[in-house]
């Protein structure tokens, strides 16, 4: 790291090493977290579409006691539902999280595990759902909801088929899902690790991070991790090509350091 990016007040290059690498662990996970978010929410919208769904939400454990939150959702009052939680066990969401099994309710008026506080809080009516566990490694990670039909009712009930369909796409949102809870953990893990260091002036290290994350390496850095993400989704091919690429030019390097020395 360049001089004029070192901490202020710090003179340790070794703590201010590590924060920088704390600091792109950081970001990196930031450029896995969003695109994760928004192809979760475009998968929402074309499986709701094939559903003849008008509304549609992910919800994710949420802590060691079972809540559940809403990752994702598409529909009227979709920003309205981010990061509201349900309690444990409640709910169709929470039967079909502890259960491990998909529900469909054709009128949750009449339905005794419907929990009514997300529609008091948001304004919305529910009047259909169809529910189904998202699942990934054998392990139940949230639940996938459909929510009312296009148009006025009354609505044809979710059919049998369309349960199918359902949980077909839930495996496609779990594949996701597990990844955004990785590279969330990942972030996570960065921040709690800077937040927690008692050694460290947060002030200093806020001026410092708005100083490292303009600079030029970081930057870059930056860009080459887009590259990285943008190819390893084209394909097994393209991933080997570019992991052999990526270990040629390591072993290079090596090869040149410890050659530098003849030069």
């Amino acid at each position: 790291m360049s001089e004029n990016l070192r901490m202020p007040g710090n003179e340790n290059p070794e703590l201010s090493s590590k924060i920088q690498r704390l600091i792109e662990t950081v970001d990196i996970a930031n450029l896995l977290v969003e695109p994760l978010t928004r192809s979760i929410e475009r998968l929402l919208s074309a499986s709701a579409t094939a559903l003849n769904a008008s509304e549609a939400s992910v919800l994710i454990r949420d802590g060691d006691e079972g809540d559940l939150r809403f990752l994702a959702a598409i529909g009227t009052v979709a920003e309205q539902l981010m990061n509201m939680r349900i309690p444990a066990g409640k709910g169709i969401a929470g039967f079909v999280m502890s259960s491990g099994q998909p529900m469909a309710v054709s009128d949750v008026g009449v339905e005794e595990a419907f929990y009514a506080e997300v529609d008091k809080a948001t304004g919305f009516s529910t009047q259909m759902i169809l529910a189904t566990p998202l699942r990934h490694n054998d392990e139940i990670i949230g639940v996938l909801e459909y929510i009312n039909r296009p148009g006025a009712p009354p609505w044809e009930p979710f059919s049998p088929e369309e349960m199918d369909k359902a949980a077909l796409c839930g495996e496609a949102v779990a594949s996701l899902v597990s990844a955004y809870e990785s590279a969330k953990l990942f972030r996570d893990l960065g921040e709690k690790m800077i937040e927690t260091d008692e050694d460290l002036d947060l002030d200093a290290v806020r001026a410092w991070l708005r100083q490292i994350r303009d600079a030029a390496d970081h930057r870059e850095m930056l860009e080459l991790a887009l590259l990285l993400r943008e190819v390893a989704g084209r394909g097994e091919p393209e991933r080997l090509i570019c992991k052999e690429l990526l270990e040629s030019i390591i072993r290079y390097s090596d090869s040149k350091s410890e050659t530098s020395y003849l030069g």
